[in-house]
């Protein structure tokens, strides 16, 4: 801890030493990120976090013997208060959809500048969801549609909604925060979260990442639609 700031304790997983060292420097500069360790592949990650239970990792999808889709998909199963936050080379890497729906919190780019690394550690460790309105909502949107029709007993589900956490989880889907979407509804923002959170508990989902794939999953929201 640092001046009373809890130090939130980072695992980055990648296979390139150079990326590894390069995020570690970038973010120990941070008095309230501290880098616990890496891992140079999924299997390492995940004896890793076993042994550091970090707050969040920074994952790698492509690494040798074991990639980080099914990594994230043991780590967020044994480890659910663990947050994984996937990194990806490209903004439409074909795999970040999967990794999602694996249970990462949400993704980042490997170019990101110092502070946005930062803040993105900072979003997921607080509980939250990278989901930005730009590139994210697109690669679901894109991804949703490769994935073929609505699932009937996702759209089953739908149903157990209100009008309002309907129209909330529609929103959520298109990478509104919950400011953004409290002015959209002339609403406040607290109510916003009083949604949101009586929306994940009904659907059974863990954050709003989650419940963005389950919109578009669903059928309730159509990739390219408004």
């Amino acid at each position: 801890m640092t001046s009373g700031v809890p130090t939130i304790r980072v695992l980055i997983a990648d296979d390139q030493q150079m990326v590894r060292q390069g995020f570690t420097v970038l973010l120990d500069t941070k008095p309230d990120i501290h880098v616990v360790g890496q891992a140079v592949d999924g299997r390492d990650a995940i004896a890793r976090v076993a042994e550091l239970v970090p707050d969040v990792v920074l994952m790698d999808i492509r690494m040798p013997e074991l990639g980080g889709i099914e990594a994230t998909r043991r780590i967020t199963a044994e480890h659910p208060g663990i947050r994984v936050l996937v990194l990806t080379t490209f903004d439409l890497d074909e795999y970040v959809y999967e990794a999602l729906r694996a249970g990462a919190a949400g993704f980042l780019l490997k170019d990101a500048s110092a502070d946005q690394l930062a803040e993105a550690v900072r979003v997921v460790a607080a509980g939250d969801a990278l989901l930005a309105p730009g590139v994210t909502r697109r690669l679901i949107a894109e991804f949703s549609r490769l994935d073929g029709s609505p699932r009937a007993p996702l759209k089953q589900r739908v149903g157990d909604l209100t009008e309002r956490e309907t129209e909330v989880l529609a929103l959520i889907a298109r990478g509104l925060s919950n400011a953004e979407i409290a002015e959209r509804l002339v609403v406040a923002e607290q109510t916003v979260k009083t949604h949101v959170s009586r929306m994940l508990v009904k659907l059974g989902l863990r954050d709003r990442t989650q419940a963005a794939v389950f919109a578009y999953e669903s059928g309730l929201v159509r990739p390219g639609g408004r």
